[in-house]
């Protein structure tokens, strides 16, 4: 498959079955094989709502990989700022995910390039996103992309004793 194959757009109303289950397969992939504690199944329960709510929001942007009419991929971002906590504008990729088959399409690299452009087009002069330490393969794409270290997050589980 080439990268011909595929186009990268924002999402309609109509994309939102698509998104759905594109946001589900990140989660089974991502979350759910690293944090026991996501609810995989918050996408079919929650996702119509929340894509829906972001495709109307202007500080928010939904793209989709489509093939021939088929949602094969998504990316979901927000700007925000500045603010008197963060002196800048700042837009966070919130999710994104590629169906496996088309990953060597540069599908990804493609979301990417549409989301920084987004970014820059609102203001934001620094974009973030979070990755699982242990997902690897999400920190080098990142890291091809420009996006360095930040932040670290160390958590703890409590338990009954």
């Amino acid at each position: 498959m080439s990268d011909q194959d595929v186009i990268v757009r924002r999402a309609r109303a109509e994309d939102i079955p698509g998104l759905v289950a594109s946001s589900a397969g990140l989660f089974a992939e991502d979350g759910g094989t690293r944090d026991a504690t996501i609810n995989v199944g918050w996408p079919r329960e929650h996702g119509a709502q929340s894509f829906a709510e972001a495709i109307e929001d202007p500080e928010r942007l939904v793209l989709v990989v489509d093939d021939g009419g088929q949602v094969v991929g998504h990316l979901m971002g927000a700007v925000t700022g500045p603010t008197d906590r963060r002196l800048v504008g700042s837009a966070t990729l919130i999710s994104m995910y590629v169906r496996p088959a088309y990953r060597r399409a540069r599908a990804g690299a493609r979301l990417m390039g549409e989301f920084l452009a987004w970014a820059k087009s609102c203001g934001a002069e620094q974009v973030e996103v979070t990755a699982y330490s242990a997902n690897t393969d999400a920190i080098r794409f990142y890291e091809r992309n420009g996006f360095g270290p930040q932040l670290l997050t160390l958590r703890r589980t409590l338990r009954s004793e």
